[in-house]
């Protein structure tokens, strides 16, 4: 919990724009990792359906922003 607040703080006040996108990353991977271990306490295999899900549109977000960073338009 201390490194997603650590990158939430990194997010907010980033000097640049791909410190910002890496910290959103950091905070979505520890997410999936939370959400992972919820599946495994509570033994619900539907948590792994979110978790998966979640990891693709964070996956699909960051490959967009990237874009939109390199080249300043999503076209």
């Amino acid at each position: 919990m201390l490194l997603i607040f650590l990158s939430l703080i990194r997010a907010l006040i980033g000097p640049t724009a791909p410190d910002r996108v890496a910290a959103i990353n950091i905070i979505g991977t520890k997410t999936l990792v939370i959400i992972t271990l919820i599946a495994r306490i509570y033994d619900q295999a539907y948590f792994l359906d979110i978790a998966m899900v979640y990891a693709l549109m964070s996956f699909i977000t960051t490959v967009g922003v990237a874009k939109y960073l390199e080249k300043g338009a999503l076209d």
